[in-house]
């Protein structure tokens, strides 16, 4: 159960305040005011995710500079609050696109009704994205929705060329309210990696990580089933072998519960019933054992100042 909910921007500016219960503080304490020189007065982004401050307690989490903010009772499950807090984030993106503070602040009615959807005196009632998009009515302030009819057929530098089927790289990236009223029907797949290194001086390898996860956002209502395939040399460990070319090999795999993998094991296909909005359909992680060169090389050189200490 939820006391309060808060948005602050990364300078303490309230974009948005909910309080569901009326929780006592400190007199003469704004609650955001608190939260705010708690966090701020650690050291660098050291801020623990959970905090008692003023006799309250906090859940936070932190996304694209914004501050998403729960105060709840001592009892309350934090692992729920966590996983609300970054539900919620999802499904901003979802319906009001990029998270910012400008997109926030003018969303004020839309995510002020998708609140009081989502709780109902700070009990979570639902955040199925599908059931919300039912219940809002107000359209999300954002740029004219991407259409393919739109696309120019100006070619580079000028050319001409064939009308081009490719959507811009911000098309995922907008609101999913903004389909209503359209028979657009899209699906956006994005794979997202990130490559951490550890360098001896003279710029060997010592430890390389990398971290991945495959992403699926859906424009289409009531979507049955997918069918997505992966190379079939994908493999998980050393220990399988699969084809006879280059393998793609991960350490670990995780796949998101509306994933069905009956036929992932014999012919690397996804069977996938998506919900609206953005889902990670996959995440994987490779350690150590990159099978390819890595894409830069450092060589670290210093200089001694005499008057340096």
């Amino acid at each position: 159960m939820l006391s309060q909910l808060f948005i602050l921007s990364s300078k303490g500016d309230r974009l948005l305040h909910r309080d569901f219960r009326g929780e006592p503080s400190e007199p003469g304490t704004d609650v955001a005011e608190l939260f705010y020189r708690g966090v701020t007065a650690l050291p660098g982004d050291q801020a623990p995710v959970f905090m008692a401050l003023g006799g309250l307690h906090f859940v936070h989490v932190r996304h694209s500079g914004l501050y998403f903010v729960a105060t709840a009772a001592a009892e309350a499950s934090p692992f729920t609050l966590v996983e609300f807090l970054n539900r919620l984030v999802a499904l901003l993106r979802d319906f009001c696109g990029p998270l910012s503070e400008k997109n926030v602040g003018g969303n004020f009615a839309l995510v002020s009704e998708l609140l009081e959807e989502m709780l109902d005196y700070g009990y979570i009632q639902s955040t199925a994205p599908e059931v919300l998009r039912s219940l809002t009515q107000s359209p999300p302030v954002s740029s004219p929705p991407f259409s393919l009819l739109d696309l120019g057929s100006i070619g580079l530098f000028g050319a001409d060329t064939q009308r081009s089927k490719v959507a811009p790289g911000s098309a995922a990236t907008r609101p999913l309210g903004a389909a209503r009223g359209e028979q657009g029907e899209e699906l956006f797949v994005d794979v997202l990696e990130r490559l951490t290194v550890v360098l001896s001086p003279n710029g060997t390898p010592l430890k390389v990580d990398v971290q991945g996860e495959m992403r699926l956002k859906c424009y289409i209502p009531n979507c049955r089933e997918l069918r997505l395939g992966l190379s079939e040399e994908f493999c998980v460990g050393k220990a399988e072998l699969r084809g006879y070319g280059t393998q793609v090999r991960v350490d670990d795999v995780s796949f998101h519960p509306c994933v069905n993998l009956e036929e992932f094991e014999t012919h690397r296909v996804l069977r996938v019933t998506p919900p609206q909005g953005e889902v990670t359909l996959m995440r994987y992680q490779l350690l150590d054992d990159v099978p390819t060169p890595l894409p830069f090389r450092l060589y670290p050189h210093m200089e001694w100042d005499p008057m340096g200490r």
